[in-house]
């Protein structure tokens, strides 16, 4: 199964590059890139290792089942989240990036979900994370280093449309899980968010006003654009209706949150269309 994995990201990938007219050489740097992030969610395998150890002197068969029960333990249960794998993409691809700004970035963001990861999984989960971050750091050095690939070179041509299109993904994994949230409690997106999220729609102006945001120059676009979450705190006043005069309603954390992403997706959305019309 592993080796599937790899071996059908190598086809899909090479082959494309093949069908666009790129060089052998490069269809199969690409290709061998693509496999071997492909196998990496399956660095969660390294924990077999200990089901390994404690039935050392048993038989092949014994040696081989504690291999695999100990294994599931973790295996799929971190590295292959659909939550996950977007970040750690990101993080390989910062690596793949020569320059001291984004090795920082790469660091922190993996730090930060490794620390995540451990306070909501446990130090195994924890463990296993790192394993997961620091095997996408190393295939992002290499593939930037050796196969002469950035990350421009594997995803948008653009610099800035690539770091949107990863904002983007991003933005879809947390929708994703509000909308099993939605799903499971019957709650309603519409009723939940506030009207003034649309405000967001404001920061295309900043197209104007800010460095277009690469790999490379990202914080400027990346703290702003989450600073229009901030929409989601204002509380609702009402000035009219009551004999007592305005009334400010208690804030609602949930639909603050939700206000509060509803503005950051519909800045990134209006900030992306600005772009490339003005571009």
């Amino acid at each position: 199964m592993f080796v599937g994995h790899a071996a059908l990201a190598f086809a899909l990938v090479g082959g494309v590059a093949v069908a666009r007219g790129r060089t052998a050489e490069r269809a199969l740097a690409l290709g061998v890139v693509a496999g071997a992030f492909a196998a990496l969610p399956d660095v969660d395998m390294l924990y077999a290792l200990v089901g390994i150890a404690g039935a050392v002197g048993g038989d092949a068969l014994a040696v081989a089942g504690a291999f695999w029960s100990t294994g599931n333990v973790v295996h799929r249960a971190v590295t292959h989240s659909l939550v996950l794998a977007p970040p750690v993409a990101l993080l390989a691809a910062l690596h793949a990036a020569d320059a001291r700004s984004a090795r920082a970035l790469s660091v922190t963001l993996g730090l930060a979900l490794v620390a995540v990861v451990g306070v909501g999984g446990g130090a195994l989960a924890a463990l296993v994370t790192l394993a997961f971050v620091l095997g996408a750091a190393v295939v992002g050095t290499v593939a930037g280093r050796y196969a002469a690939l950035t990350p421009l070179q594997v995803l948008a041509a653009d610099p800035t449309l690539h770091l949107l299109g990863v904002f983007g993904v991003e933005l879809a994994t947390v929708w994703a899980a509000v909308a099993v949230v939605c799903l499971a409690t019957g709650l309603r997106p519409t009723a939940a968010v506030s009207p003034r999220a649309t405000l967001g729609a404001g920061y295309a102006a900043s197209v104007l006003l800010i460095p277009a945001p690469t790999l490379d120059l990202s914080y400027p676009f990346v703290f702003s654009v989450l600073g229009v979450g901030l929409l989601g705190l204002f509380p609702r006043v009402h000035l009219v209706g009551d004999p007592r005069g305005p009334t400010v309603e208690p804030l609602d954390w949930l639909g603050a949150a939700l206000t509060g992403l509803s503005a950051i997706t519909v800045a990134w959305l209006a900030y992306t269309v600005a772009y490339v019309l003005v571009g």
